[in-house]
């Protein structure tokens, strides 16, 4: 029995500096490819019907990188988000940011709370990234959350705690996918993703298509679940 097709899918858009780096080509190059496919799978996952997609494109640890790298990798973000929002408020899709916007530039975090109110009312794919994230510093985050509200111990259940959370009102992740062959987290979507089915690739991210995307998504739904919701199922050819 097949199972449904996921509702939220996690990806964790890894390789694109060992990308460029075997073309003999700068990491930043590789992040500039890297972007160009991101559009694609959005594409493919609006297509599908998936309701939530979710892209871990810069964590907290990110930070740590070279000057001139993080640079170009906000320069990007800066240039997709200005350029492609009457793209996405075309398609219907709902623009969301989940991670610590503090640390970003004041001109991003002024981009990004413009993108999520421009597209508030879409109706299509919710595209979530992730950005100067972590996921125990989300819960972190979410801890000081429930003191500061002087939440009681008995006040405090599962439910209550996820609504403290960046993905507060997105259903839980059901497919985490992960590309260039590491078979880790990475500290992404740790509560969100308890109970969510892995699917690890060596393509590097540049390279992945929007056939092994479908693909992934087959292969989810041959496994059989224990835990999620019922959706429609997903025939591909």
């Amino acid at each position: 029995m097949l199972t449904s097709l996921p509702r939220h899918i996690g990806v964790i858009m890894d390789g694109n500096g060992r990308w460029a780096q075997l073309r003999g080509l700068p990491r930043v190059e590789g992040h500039r490819r890297g972007a160009e496919r991101t559009k694609d799978i959005i594409k493919a996952a609006q297509e599908v019907g998936i309701e939530v997609l979710t892209l871990y494109a810069f964590s907290l640890e990110n930070w740590q990188r070279p000057e001139e790298e993080v640079a170009t990798l906000m320069e990007l973000l800066h240039f997709y988000l200005t350029t492609e929002i009457a793209d996405l408020l075309g398609k219907g899709i709902r623009f969301r940011m989940i991670g610590d916007r503090e640390k970003l530039p004041f001109e991003i975090q002024q981009v990004i709370a413009d993108t999520e109110e421009m597209t508030s009312s879409g109706k299509g794919l919710t595209l979530v990234t992730a950005l100067s994230y972590g996921g125990r510093d989300e819960i972190v985050r979410a801890v000081r959350k429930a003191l500061s509200r002087g939440l009681s111990p008995d006040e405090m259940d599962e439910e209550g705690f996820g609504m403290l959370l960046d993905t507060a009102g997105l259903p839980p992740v059901d497919l985490i996918i992960r590309t260039s062959g590491e078979k880790r987290l990475s500290n992404f979507l740790l509560w969100q993703g308890a109970y969510a089915e892995l699917y690890f690739t060596e393509t590097l991210w540049p390279d992945f298509s929007k056939e092994e995307f479908l693909f992934a998504i087959q292969d989810y739904q041959r496994r059989e679940r224990r835990f999620g919701t019922v959706t429609p199922s997903l025939r591909l050819q």
